[in-house]
């Protein structure tokens, strides 16, 4: 059977005080874009917020099971770290990648909780990283990796971490054919809660 080849950029950049969130919009299908408008962030509850790169209708699938998870696990105890939500998820994937037609995703899973922000990377496999600093996925993460890790610093704060993860997305928009779209995904998850910040408020702060 042919394969036909998608590819996208998510990233994830742990900051002083929130974890940042942000995708391109490019959906495609080998050389065919299907989508410029594609949503890549997902929010699964009140302080979880999770980027998908491989299948989309894999990854929303997901999306929604994981979000009526995490209603049914705050109900029983109360409260949903990221730790719990990432670990969750990575199995999950684990009992699909065992069945006989795995998710075929990658994902970034990220938040705040009563320990700060975090996030994660799971595989379609269900292995799972913490990521301390910055995570990515996604064909066009090798160009935005050389960005972060040039820029990267410990105890950024959010307006520092929305400039430096746009930079990130832009290079990669740039050099690599499956990521663009018409926007950009940014969600900023604080003890406060998950707010969408539009790429016009970062490009003021970029000025």
């Amino acid at each position: 059977m042919e394969t036909l080849k998608t590819g996208t950029t998510t990233l994830g950049l742990v900051c002083k005080d929130a974890a940042l969130m942000a995708a391109d919009q490019r959906s495609s299908m080998g050389y065919l874009v299907a989508s410029e408008t594609m949503q890549k962030v997902l929010k699964l509850s009140d302080n979880v917020v999770m980027t998908i790169a491989g299948t989309a209708g894999d990854g929303q699938a997901l999306a929604r099971l994981m979000s009526s998870e995490l209603k049914l696990y705050k109900l029983q105890e109360g409260e949903v770290t990221i730790k719990t939500a990432a670990t969750l998820l990575a199995n999950v994937l684990r009992s699909s990648f065992k069945s006989f037609r795995p998710d075929m995703v990658q994902i970034l899973i990220g938040g705040y909780d009563v320990d700060g922000p975090h996030i994660y990377s799971v595989d379609l496999a269900g292995a799972l990283e913490d990521a301390k600093t910055f995570a990515f996925t996604g064909s066009g993460s090798p160009m935005a990796l050389g960005v972060l890790e040039d820029s990267y610093k410990d105890g950024m704060s959010v307006d520092e971490g929305l400039v430096l993860i746009h930079n990130a997305l832009m290079v990669a928009k740039k050099r690599d054919l499956a990521t663009g779209g018409k926007s950009v995904d940014v969600a900023v998850v604080t003890k406060d809660g998950v707010k969408w910040i539009p790429e016009e408020d970062i490009l003021k702060l970029k000025k």
